[in-house]
């Protein structure tokens, strides 16, 4: 059982783990030609810069020893994962949406030099989580919409220009991003998310609720009709009673 509970873990996150062997193998390379695919990254405006669109959020700086592409591997994998885990029912369609829709804003809307870096995806992701809790307003959700903002509190800072040689740019169309994918698929529920509502069972009804469901719906006058017809039914069941025990 444990061995396939594992299997399964295992299965369910191989597009993160895919993520990260393909940042890694492309910064070794980016390390050994001494950092010439910065240029393919994300220049705004520039029909060459599309490309970046696709190519930005695998590359990383080649010269400050492995920081760059460490600070977006580790929230990277686990942002996905969480995803996976949760949400797998639109993990590659929400992914796919936050990854080409923070480049292009990028490229509309950002600074003239080159973007790159999955710092925008990370930005995306955890963006997804934390509105996913807000819109979908179930317990799992709010659940992992907490835990990412106490994880991932210092993030908020990246939202702004604070720090030269950094594209916040990247992250605050990231956040957009996942904001919008988030309330995109509010709807798409997972089978643990899926609530079969408060009517499917009518023979629980006096237990689950205190008063009939149609209470508010009624008129005065229907509830003091409905009222008046208990009380005469209780008036004559009392009488039966009466001539049974006389």
């Amino acid at each position: 059982m444990l061995e396939n509970d594992v299997k399964g873990f295992i299965k369910t996150i191989r597009f993160p783990i895919a993520l990260v062997i393909i940042l890694w193998l492309v910064h070794f390379y980016n390390v050994s030609t001494s950092g010439s695919l910065g240029i393919n990254g994300v220049y705004p405006r520039a029909i060459d810069g599309l490309k970046g669109i696709l190519l930005a959020p695998f590359i990383h700086n080649a010269k400050d020893n492995f920081q760059h592409l460490i600070s977006n591997t580790v929230p990277l994998f686990m942002l996905t994962s969480m995803i996976a885990l949760f949400y797998k029912r639109v993990l590659f369609p929400a992914f796919t949406i936050i990854f080409l829709l923070t480049g292009f804003a990028v490229w509309m809307f950002g600074r003239p030099v080159y973007h790159i870096g999955a710092s925008g995806v990370v930005y995306g992701l955890l963006s997804f989580v934390f509105w996913s809790g807000v819109f979908r307003r179930n317990i799992r959700s709010i659940i992992l919409a907490l835990i990412v903002t106490l994880v991932f509190n210092g993030f908020f800072l990246g939202l702004f220009p604070n720090k030269d040689g950094v594209s916040w740019e990247s992250h605050l169309f990231g956040a957009i991003a996942g904001l919008f994918t988030a309330f995109l698929f509010k709807s798409v529920l997972e089978k643990e998310e899926e609530d079969e509502g408060p009517w499917s069972d009518d023979t629980e009804e006096e237990l689950r609720y205190f008063l009939p469901r149609d209470t508010f719906e009624m008129t005065r006058r229907e509830r003091w009709v409905q009222a008046e017809a208990e009380r005469r039914a209780r008036e004559a069941q009392q009488g039966g009673w009466d001539s049974t025990m006389s």
